[in-house]
């Protein structure tokens, strides 16, 4: 359902861009800081602006993929290397385990 939902609007975005992009044609100038400058129609800059924006947020999601399967990769390591833990029976409650005070964890009492 939500790859559908991506789809229609992944397709709204573009239309509305194809359709902005063809009512802006005429020729603007950029400016770069005083020192040089350019003139190339506005569709070119709107399309450009496009493409840098999805090309940075396609990045920043990779970097996030490869942040978190760095995570994964290290909680299963940590996960090998613990010593195996009985399950516990159906319905059992956790451990309260008191702390060097003699209080419950957390707040637990």
């Amino acid at each position: 359902m939500m790859s559908v939902v991506r789809w229609l609007v992944g397709a709204a975005l573009f239309l509305a861009l194809l359709f902005l992009s063809l009512d802006n044609a005429e020729t603007v100038t950029l400016r770069f800081f005083r020192v040089a400058t350019w003139q190339t129609p506005l569709v070119f800059v709107v399309f450009v602006a496009f493409v840098a924006g999805v090309a940075l947020g396609l990045a920043s999601g990779a970097l996030r993929n490869v942040r978190l399967r760095r995570q994964l990769r290290r909680m299963r390591r940590e996960g090998s290397r613990a010593s195996p833990v009985a399950p516990a029976p159906h319905g059992a409650a956790p451990e309260r385990t008191p702390t060097p005070d003699g209080q419950p964890p957390f707040g637990i009492g």
